[in-house]
């Protein structure tokens, strides 16, 4: 759905809105180091509207021209250039991807192109990151980038970023790496998909304890020596993300989550509840308690756009309802006249950022530096 607060002007191609709102994506990636306003605008003006064909060809022109850019830098040893040119050829390839069926075959090209622009920029930042594998379960592991807070292998805090089944993590390293890096936070970049396909998203959908995949990541930063085990937040990116909010349930060691909290759950549960006249919630079916209606061992932020999806003048009452008196669940409401009150923040994703890393700064007694 395109964000209903964007102006015409952002919106690419109104018969297509997921082309449309890849293209706000884009753009609003350029703030973050993910693309540049002017390619983005080039590009919009090369698209026949509507093409598929046309949008997968001259978004993977401009990543090839971005990664050979990026590699040229990286020979003459000029490191900021290389590590910002990767990074937008690997959301350039993401784009290039998007509106392909996932068994084509030109999206996984374009999927381990993207990939590898990741890789490549890893060993260019300094203190290098690392590509890790972490068991999960046992016909499948899952897949991240760890990036280092500081090159003297000292202990700091760290937080995990993650998405939905069939989110990729490579946009983490420009959307959310920066965030992290400025206030002292080692990152951990995770995703479900590890080194699948796109179609094995649906396989991941069908799981019942995706929840569990966070105690692995948890298992794997407790046996980093550089890592405050102490201080390790989450956030789930994106807003529906109550297979999150159900793992901070069920693990105590975290010390601080940015998720939906189980709004989404809870908003089901009502309106199953309003539609057939039911006084007792707990007879709706739903994949698990939602966090709200037990107790988090951890402060939970949740943040929303005010044109989402989900009414903010209703999520606050969810809130008020579930919490119980308890101070340890913040919720955070974006305007329209601040802007980021769209879904999921799409319309300003830095502004939302911000706010979620200075809450996590915060809650976890990070320290920031100067970059």
């Amino acid at each position: 759905m395109i964000p209903a607060c964007l102006s015409d002007d952002w919106i690419l191609c109104p018969e297509r809105e997921d082309i449309s709102a890849e293209f706000t994506r884009l753009l609003t990636a350029a703030q973050e180091g993910g693309a540049t306003i002017a390619e983005c605008l080039m590009i919009a003006r090369q698209l026949k509207q509507g093409g598929e064909q046309s949008w997968h060809r001259e978004w993977k022109k401009l990543a090839r021209a971005n990664r050979h850019r990026a590699e040229a830098a990286f020979a003459e040893g000029h490191m900021a250039t290389a590590q910002r040119n990767w990074l937008r050829a690997l959301n350039y390839y993401g784009a290039a991807a998007m509106p392909l069926d996932q068994a084509d075959e030109r999206r996984w090209v374009a999927v381990l192109a993207m990939q590898e622009c990741a890789r490549r920029y890893l060993t260019a930042r300094a203190p290098a990151g690392e590509v890790v594998t972490i068991p999960w379960v046992e016909d499948h592991s899952l897949q991240g980038y760890f990036l280092p807070a500081s090159s003297a292998g000292a202990r700091a805090p760290a937080v995990i970023c993650i998405g939905e089944p069939g989110h990729r993590k490579e946009e983490f390293l420009f959307k959310l790496a920066p965030h992290a890096r400025e206030r002292g936070l080692s990152m951990l970049a995770l995703d479900l998909l590890g080194d699948q396909r796109d179609d094995y998203t649906d396989t991941l959908l069908q799981r019942r304890d995706l929840e569990s995949s966070i105690a692995s990541a948890m298992d794997y930063l407790e046996t980093r020596g550089d890592v405050d085990f102490d201080r390790v937040a989450i956030v789930a990116d994106g807003w529906g993300s109550s297979f999150v909010a159900r793992a901070v349930l069920l693990e105590p060691r975290l010390a601080a989550a940015v998720c939906d909290g189980g709004l989404w759950d809870l908003h089901e549960r009502s309106f199953f509840a309003s539609r057939f006249a039911m006084s007792d919630l707990s007879i709706v079916p739903v994949p698990s308690a939602p966090l709200m209606a037990s107790s988090a061992d951890c402060p939970v932020l949740i943040t929303l756009g005010e044109d989402g999806w989900l009414k903010a003048d209703h999520a606050r009452k969810i809130v008020q309802k579930s919490r119980l008196g308890s101070s340890d669940i913040v919720l955070k409401v974006f305007t329209a006249a601040e802007t980021g009150a769209a879904q999921a923040h799409a319309d300003n994703p830095s502004l939302a950022n911000e706010y979620i890393f200075d809450w996590l700064e915060s809650q976890l007694g990070a320290v920031g530096r100067r970059i």
